[in-house]
């Protein structure tokens, strides 16, 4: 089955608000094997509706619409849906009283604006949504209904004769859309799937090592026939996203497993975690809650960004002592017993500072581990000896102190974003028994890079920059 995914709304195509829908509707359909062939967005406008209707009937099984179901002048959806297929639109009274007892819920009248989000097209059934106003639609449409002009369909439609689409309409508000794909849409679309082959992926997370590179450490590994790998960035990591297909559900799970084990077992400590919500900060913490120890971090230049990511975790009281954002010498020395003769002699952003403040810090909150982060994050501030990008990451424990120097050369926010996850990473390395140093690499595919750039006899390590 070819599935589409349109979303519709001018705000989407001014850059108003980020498009999530689209990615949240295409991984709902993969827990059905279904793969979205096809993503669209298009204006509150009725011509381009009307022609992204028609394509995705000539060439999708499955078209999911999100967005257009309001009741202002611009939710147009319905309306358009039904004058492109020649279908009448029709009261449906059940859902009208739906949407006044929402209104009545609330002490509220309902507009009679809002009676528009209870006409439908003509043999569509509807889609209730409990949580809001629009009820959603699901429009079964022959190919034959389209109109015939061959001279201007798009490359890879089919015959419009040949079979249906289905076409779900439902709410762009993304609590209603997820509840109403989940509760109406997948199970309709599961009683007319008849599947023959199905598909099963993984999403490795990696950190260190850029696309480019994490692609050709894995060009000559051996797969599972039917593996593919795919790959992602999203800084300051990159994702390898192993899909398997195979005649059975068991057989393509047993295919996907063979290939992740083969890739942590490339990659070792690069792969840090798997699936969209195992970050680096929830595995540090479940980490450390494993082994009941616990963090505290000491920050400059990252402003209290590694204790925002460690907090972000739920449960994170159990290991997270605390942080001390210093960012002037003055609350260095007296928030982290920094000596002053340190920072007049090398500076904030130097090495001494680096580890008197994660000692500090691990001193004073009574922690296994201490993280502290000192640098010049940009745009300005740099001099030729101390250049903008320059950061010193330490981490003390109860054997050692580690600082290393690295400069990176992203913008400000990037700049303390990886540095912060570099801080991360040497907690999870120092827990695991590997090495801090992040891997040598090269340039990142934008010219972005960040690498450690040693002073005489100091030990560095380098980190590739990612593609923005």
């Amino acid at each position: 089955m070819k599935a589409e995914v349109l979303t519709i709304g001018d705000e989407l195509l001014r850059g108003e608000i980020v498009d999530s829908n689209k990615s949240f509707l295409s991984q709902r359909l993969l827990t059905l094997d279904i793969e979205t062939r096809f993503h669209a967005s298009v204006l509150d406008d009725r011509a381009d509706m009307a022609d992204a209707f028609r394509r995705a009937a000539a060439r999708s099984d499955i078209v999911l619409v999100s967005g257009g179901l309001g009741p202002t002048r611009d939710d147009l959806t319905i309306e358009v849906l039904a004058e492109t297929f020649g279908r009448k639109l029709v009261l449906d009274e059940a859902s009208l009283e739906e949407i006044r007892s929402f209104f009545r819920r609330f002490g509220r009248e309902m507009a009679e604006i809002n009676a528009k989000q209870a006409l439908f097209p003509e043999g569509a059934e509807v889609l209730p949504n409990p949580i809001g106003t629009a009820p959603g639609t699901m429009l079964e449409v022959a190919r034959a209904e389209l109109e015939a002009r061959p001279a201007q369909r798009a490359e890879g439609e089919r015959s419009q004769q040949q079979g249906k689409t289905l076409f779900f309409c439902m709410p762009g508000v993304p609590r209603e859309l997820y509840k109403m794909m989940d509760e109406q849409v997948l199970p309709r679309i599961a009683a007319r799937r008849r599947a023959t082959s199905f598909a099963r992926a993984a999403l490795l997370r990696t950190f260190g090592i850029g696309e480019s590179n994490l692609d050709e450490r894995l060009r000559d590994l051996e797969l599972p026939l039917g593996v593919e790998l795919g790959f992602r960035t999203n800084f300051p990591d990159n994702y390898v996203r192993p899909v398997a297909r195979a005649a059975s559900e068991a057989e393509a799970q047993a295919k996907l497993e063979r290939a992740c084990a083969a890739i942590r077992a490339q990659l070792g400590p690069l792969v840090y975690g798997e699936g969209e919500a195992e970050t680096l900060e929830a595995v540090v913490g479940r980490m450390l809650a494993e082994r009941g120890q616990s963090v505290a971090a000491g920050e400059s230049c990252t402003g209290g960004m590694i204790a925002e990511l460690l907090t972000a975790v739920p449960g994170s009281s159990g290991y997270f002592r605390g942080g001390v954002v210093a960012y002037s010498n003055a609350a260095k020395t007296a928030l982290l017993g920094v000596p002053a003769a340190l920072l007049e002699q090398h500076g904030a952003v130097s090495e001494p500072v680096a580890r008197a403040m994660a000692e500090g810090v691990r001193e004073r909150f009574a922690v296994d581990y201490a993280v502290a982060t000192t640098g010049i994050a940009g745009p300005s501030g740099g001099t030729p000896e101390k250049p903008v990008g320059l950061v010193y990451v330490a981490l003390a424990s109860a054997t050692a102190t580690e600082v290393r120097e690295l400069v990176f050369t992203f913008d400000r926010e990037r700049n303390r974003r990886v540095t912060a996850q570099v801080a991360l990473d040497w907690v999870r390395r120092q827990l695991l028994g590997e090495p801090l140093d992040l891997p040598t690499a090269s340039a990142g595919k934008a010219g972005a890079r960040s690498e450690a750039k040693p002073r005489e006899g100091q030990q560095a390590g380098r980190v590739e920059g990612k593609r923005p």
